[in-house]
């Protein structure tokens, strides 16, 4: 805590990181009709700044510059501050992340706006120094200079915001539909073999981001063309990324993204979103390989997980910080001395020598433990005890020091991604405990963020529930109840699904244009309403809310939901075939409209011997694009038929008739 010890407004408020700036000299406000109230009784512009809890470089400004008394004067004087966490806000920071990205032609956190007491916006940057430097300008510069102009100018730079807030509606607005077709499929994968690293996996050069999405587009068109440079190109990124020191390979979990081209440096906050998707991808790998290291590997994930991500409830916290004590990353660094004190001189130098931990050390003089040199394959089963055990004693040690800032707001978007990981993953492994995890974090969701009214709210934080729910939040906790259907065949998850979808389309329907609005109809007016199609780290809402209609059409055979999709696909089409790239998870939504599309009915009763062998038959697979419906039936005579293209086979009744219709 800095010096100043009296709080600003930002003291009354749950989020962890408005709460970090809560003792700021700056005189914070959060969003809301107070700060623009008193801007536009002091005529004064607005300073704001969005970032989020385990944000290096929000921490890094907030030192630099939002706990200096100087800084914070001038702020105070000239104008209103108002802070907001992103992952709070999705809406604000989308639209104010679109100008930053219009106006410099890039983004990123901290964003930093300067806008009028009406929230338009007329200046955009991130970070900023306090004085000059990095070839950036100093705040303590552009805070005077912005009031020069504010003061003696205003008229010309309101009518550049203006300008420039009408061109980004344009383009927020997709420009026109097109013919989508396989084209743009092998388009966009051609173009992935070019960007691919042959060496060390992933695409284009460092930083490199998982993306789990594009690994789950490879293996789709391995799955439906039969590509094998698509399954190569996936298999060798995921281990790739799991050799790497991006992988927390003494406590587990995936950090955000690796620094360099060899997934070995990361940036080191580790996101629940990250760790979801990344589990779902290599279970995945494990259905269609039968390659027991993904197994393995989403296993780690979710052990992780549990022991550091899921409260008492069941619901799943944000974010766990890059930082401790100040220091990027030092909660996770080692020297071999540190090494041997732990395990001995012997087992210390063979840890050190299996996992790189040399004198010289790969991350500013000390070490990111990794296995980018090790051939996974020639790795033997008694090394694997023998080091887990090595690795249990240098974790128990780890969690003596002191631990990264942890994010526990618990959102309803992250949770269903999670969600949809144990759900997926416990049905692909017969793993019962995983499902309870998702059902469990289901529950949390319903119980506690969930309006009397049946409203879904986005965030949880020490007992309280707020903000309407975003189309993500909708989009991504239907896709966990089809997965939860799927792996129990519990009907209520289906009519859960089925009941959301309906309300997702009821508050963030375009009527107008088809697709869905970020913000529901319900929610507070801002400048625009934005109706995004892009993927960025995780997969839009549009594509997830398309997906899920795809299915839920399919399993209930609801041919009027079948249409909204296909018109939600086909108002994006200029995106899709423009920036194929960027749409990878509608890409897969195409795959689903034009390729794949098919259906295993069952009819028979739970526990019934040849029910459940048919269940084992279909989990044993990986099928993406196969939806299953179970209709129970008092007869003990269970029946099965596949449907393809709107045709369905003859009934089976024998799991050997029901092997070869698969």
């Amino acid at each position: 805590m800095p010096n100043n010890k009296v709080p600003n407004r930002l003291i009354n408020e749950k989020s962890p990181y408005l709460l970090q700036h809560a003792y700021n000299p700056v005189e914070w406000f959060p969003w809301g009709e107070e700060a623009f109230s008193k801007a536009k009784e002091e005529d004064k512009p607005i300073f704001l700044s969005i970032g989020y809890s385990t944000c290096h470089w929000c921490h890094v400004m907030e030192r630099e510059s939002f706990e200096d008394e100087e800084v914070a004067k001038v702020l105070n004087k000239d104008y209103i501050c108002i802070k907001v966490d992103r992952e709070e806000r999705p809406d604000v920071d989308s639209i104010y992340m679109s100008y930053c990205q219009a106006m410099t032609g890039s983004g990123g956190w901290p964003l930093t706006i300067i806008m009028t007491p009406d929230k338009k916006p007329f200046f955009a940057g991130t970070y900023f120094p306090k004085e000059s430097k990095y070839g950036r300008p100093g705040v303590m510069n552009l805070l005077k200079e912005v009031t020069s102009q504010w003061n003696n100018k205003r008229e010309k730079i309101l009518n550049y915001s203006s300008n420039l807030l009408k061109e980004i509606k344009k383009t927020s607005i997709a420009e026109g539909k097109e013919e989508l077709n396989e084209e743009v499929l092998i388009g966009v994968f051609n173009r992935l073999k070019k960007a691919f690293d042959s060496n060390y996996g992933g695409f284009y050069t460092a930083p490199k981001f998982p993306t789990p999405h594009k690994l789950m587009y490879l293996l789709r068109m391995w799955k439906v063309h039969g590509y094998k440079e698509a399954l190569h190109m996936f298999e060798k990124t995921l281990d790739a990324m799991y050799k790497g020191g991006i992988f927390d390979h003494i406590g587990f979990g995936f950090s955000r993204y690796s620094t360099d081209k060899m997934w070995l440096a990361p940036h080191f906050e580790k996101m629940l979103y990250d760790n979801a998707l990344l589990a779902l991808v290599y279970a995945e790998a494990y259905a269609e390989t039968k390659n027991a290291r993904y197994k393995e590997v989403c296993e780690k994930i979710f052990w992780y997980l549990e022991d550091k991500m899921i409260s008492k409830e069941g619901g799943l916290f944000s974010a766990e910080d890059a930082d401790s004590e100040g220091v990027e990353g030092k909660f996770y660094l080692w020297t071999p001395k540190e090494i041997k004190e732990v395990l001995g001189e012997e087992d210390g130098e063979y840890f050190c020598q299996y996992f790189d931990v040399t004198e010289k050390g790969n991350f500013e003089g000390k070490n990111i433990a990794n296995l980018i040199e090790k051939d996974l394959e020639e790795i033997e089963e008694v090394d694997l005890k023998k080091l887990n055990n090595l690795r249990e004693k240098l974790y128990s040690y780890r969690e003596k020091r002191i631990h990264p800032h942890k994010d526990d707001k618990i959102l309803t978007s992250w949770n269903g991604l999670a969600i949809v990981a144990f759900a997926y993953a416990g049905r692909i492994f017969n793993n019962k405990r995983y499902i309870e995890l998702g059902e469990k974090a289901l529950n949390f969701i319903l119980i506690n963020l969930t309006r009397k009214d049946g409203r879904l709210l986005a965030r949880y934080r020490e007992g309280e529930a707020a903000y309407l729910a975003y189309l993500d939040d909708y989009a991504f906790l239907i896709w966990a109840l089809i997965e939860l259907y799927e792996a129990t065949f519990k009907e209520v998850y289906l009519k859960k699904a089925t009941h959301f979808n309906k309300e997702m389309i009821n508050l963030f329907w375009d009527e107008e244009g088809s697709g869905f609005y970020m913000y529901g109809k319900d929610g507070e007016e801002l400048l625009m309403r934005p109706k995004e199609s892009f993927d960025n780290a995780i997969p839009s809402g549009n594509s997830v809310g398309i997906y899920n209609m795809l299915r839920l059409s399919n399993i209930n055979e609801d041919m009027e939901l079948k249409e909204k999709a296909e018109a939600a696909l086909n108002t994006f089409s200029y995106n899709i075939n423009h920036y194929p790239d960027a749409h990878l998870f509608m890409c897969i939504n195409l795959i689903y409209t034009i390729k794949e599309n098919n259906k295993i009915v069952i009819e028979g009763k739970f526990g019934e011997e040849t029910l459940n062998n048919m269940i084992s038959e279909i989990n044993n697979r990986f099928t993406p694009f196969t939806d299953v419906k179970l209709d129970m039936i008092e007869e003990n005579k269970t029946t099965a038929y596949v449907c393809k293209n709107y045709a369905c086979s003859n009934p089976v009744n024998t799991i050997e008739e029901f092997i070869k219709l698969l």
